[in-house]
Order: C-alpha cells, then sequence, then structure tokens
C-alpha cells in the first residue's frame, strides 16, 4: 500500500505476548521461534505494509544473528530502523542496569549498551533507549541524587559513543513498568537528561527523543502539543505508535482508542513537517489475544486513514480558530473533515 510517511515495527510484537498472569504467553507456539524464523513469518505476512523493522539488543538481535537477519530483510527492500536497548528483559539488572547500585554491574551494562551502539552504526539503524528498568519501586529505596547522577553520567558516556559512530539516539520515556517509578518518566524529564548531558559538554545534535504515544496518554500528556514542543527544540526524533484506555501501557492497535488527540497529532505532525528529513512512525503494538499480523496491518490502515483525515482539515480556518482560541469554530472544521455537514 502506498503511504504519506515511511514506517517500521517493533519485532517484539510478533512473539508469545507474555504478562504477568499469562506467563507463557497467549500464543504459546511461537515460544521457541527463532528471531530469523520470526523475521521470515512477519515479513511474509506484513509484505509492503511495513518498510523497516525493530529490534531488542542483545535478546532480539545481536552479532551472532544479525547477518542473517539483515539478510531476510534485505530480499524484501526492507531495513532494520531502530534497535533498542534490552536490559529491562535480563533479571541481572532488577536493580536497574545503567543506575545500578553496584558499579561492576552498571559497567556492564553500559559496556554491553556501546556494543548495540556498534552494532546500529554497522547496519545503519538509529538507537533507542528506554530506561524502563532504571528507577525504583519503594520510598526511601533509592539514593535520587546518585541515581539521577548515573543516569545522566551513562547518557552522555553512551551519547558520546554514538557520535563517534554517527549514530543518532532516541530517548523513550515512561512513568511505570517494570520499575514501579521509572526515572526518566516524563517529557520534561527526558529533556532535562537531554540539558544535563549538554551540560557535561557532550554534543547533544542527534540525541532526540522517542514518543511512546500510550506512554505519554498514561502521563496526561498531549501528544500534539509534545510533538510541536519537541519540535520546536528540535528534539522530535521517531514515534512509537499505539493506544489505550491511558492507565496502563495497553499498546492497542493505533486508532483503537485516544481517536480525536492521533488526529491532532497527525495534523500537527504535518505542520512540523515530520518525515521530511527520513522520520518514521514506528509500530509499537503488543496485541496479546489478536492475531498480531493482522493487528499491525489495521493499525497501518488506521493510521493512514487519520493522516488522510487530518491533511483534509482547512489549516487556515483551523489557524484562524486557534487565533482566538475558539474551540467550537475549530472543532467545525475538524467535524467538516470527518464528513458533518453544516
Amino acid at each position: 500500500m502506498k503511504r504519506k510517511l515511511k514506517n517500521s515495527v517493533g519485532i517484539w510484537a510478533f512473539g508469545p505476548a507474555a504478562t504477568r498472569f499469562v506467563p507463557a504467553g497467549y500464543h504459546t507456539e511461537l515460544s521457541n521461534e527463532t528471531m530469523e524464523a520470526r523475521t521470515e513469518r512477519v515479513l511474509k505476512g506484513l509484505g509492503d505494509f511495513i518498510d523497516g523493522y525493530e529490534y531488542h539488543y542483545p535478546n532480539e538481535i545481536n552479532e551472532d544473528n544479525v547477518s542473517s537477519i539483515r539478510e531476510i530483510l534485505a530480499s524484501e527492500g526492507k531495513d532494520i530502523y531502530c534497535i533498542a536497548l534490552g536490559h529491562h528483559t535480563n533479571p541481572k539488572y532488577s536493580l536497574g542496569s545503567l543506575v545500578n547500585p553496584f558499579p561492576e554491574i552498571r559497567k556492564e551494562a553500559i559496556s554491553i549498551a556501546k556494543d548495540g551502539i556498534d552494532l546500529a552504526s554497522s547496519v545503519g539503524a538509529n538507537f533507542i533507549i528506554w530506561p524502563g528498568g532504571e528507577g525504583y519501586n519503594y520510598p526511601f529505596q533509592t539514593d535520587y541524587e546518585k541515581m539521577w547522577n548515573d543516569f545522566i553520567d551513562a547518557i552522555a558516556t553512551l551519547t558520546e559513543h554514538a557520535n563517534k559512530k554517527g549514530v543518532t539516539i532516541f530517548l523513550e520515556h515512561k512513568n511505570s513498568e517494570p520499575a514501579m517509578k521509572v526515572a526518566m518518566r516524563s517529557i520534561g524529564m527526558t529533556l532535562y537528561v537531554i540539558n544535563k548531558v549538554k551540560e557535561r559538554g557532550v554534543d547533544t545534535s542527534n540525541l532526540k527523543v522517542n514518543m511512546d504515544w500510550q506512554h505519554l496518554i498514561m502521563n496526561g500528556e498531549n501528544l500534539a502539543e509534545y510533538a510541536r514542543l519537541l519540535a520546536m527544540e528540535n528534539k522530535l526524533g521517531h514515534q512509537h505508535a499505539n493506544s489505550g484506555w491511558g492507565t496502563f501501557d495497553d499498546d492497542s492497535m493505533v486508532g483503537a482508542l485516544r481517536f480525536i488527540e492521533t488526529l491532532e497529532l497527525a495534523k500537527e505532525l504535518q505542520l512540523i513537517g515530520y518525515g521530511k528529513n527520513g522520520e518514521r512512525i514506528g509500530f509499537d503494538l503488543l496485541p496479546y489475544t489478536e492475531d498480531a499480523i493482522e493487528a499491525v496491518k489495521e493499525s497501518v490502515i488506521h493510521w493512514e486513514f487519520i493522516y488522510d483525515l487530518a491533511s483534509k482539515i482547512d489549516t487556515e480556518h483551523l489557524y484562524e480558530a486557534k487565533k482566538s482560541k475558539d474551540a467550537v469554530k475549530a472543532y467545525k472544521e475538524v467535524y467538516k473533515a470527518l464528513g458533518a455537514k453544516f
């Protein structure tokens, strides 16, 4: 299908879909599938719906399987768009990886992250750091000053390494899970980290933000507003598209919930010019009980429909309404695009 923006999808959407209540996952037949086999299966199922793929390092992609995965993708003209740090899946880092209180464990975690950046460089991919395990679970558990200094130092070290390798890092926040209180849990805190890294004398030109939509929704952070804010700061790097009820990281199909917010985001991305520098819409989904391939296809279709609707909202009239914060007039333009007759 012809798309307005290039896209990618996280390979993690197509596994067993484990939960704390169903640890074996809802798709147990996939438990022993190799990453090469998964890539082949998904590639065949999705076809031209998807342009590129995203993998976690080192559990999904690593030095041993990267050549075969890349070869499989290249056979259909697809690429590896992002490699994400996967420390959150390793029980060794139950107390954090980049903020682990034991120096030898922290040093190892940073070294592995550097290896992941090297791998990203070798395939021309971006690198995502989602520090879901970097935080704490209880009051009185953590030395906050040390935690934050360790975290910022680690990001500075990794950014400096990525700069040498020509790799862009996307920081992705989340408020909770797996750490009950993730340290970098809001867009504001993410920008704080970037500014602190810059204060340490590190070039942050290629340290940007990955907007995971459901992570913002969980915080009550408005998608379109924060996309514009990040663009104003030249920090809008990537999108992880999904939806959800807003109380948990549902990773539901795009447009299944939060339709109006997603529509406003699509319009804002158009106004910003998102995509002109190669940015993509990355689908981060976890279809627990659904057919994952069909759920991703539906998300792509929903997004394309929403993006097309957004382009039909009269920009000039919309800005006229915004000048006086006239919500009634603004919504008239929105609903005209949706087909309402006035």
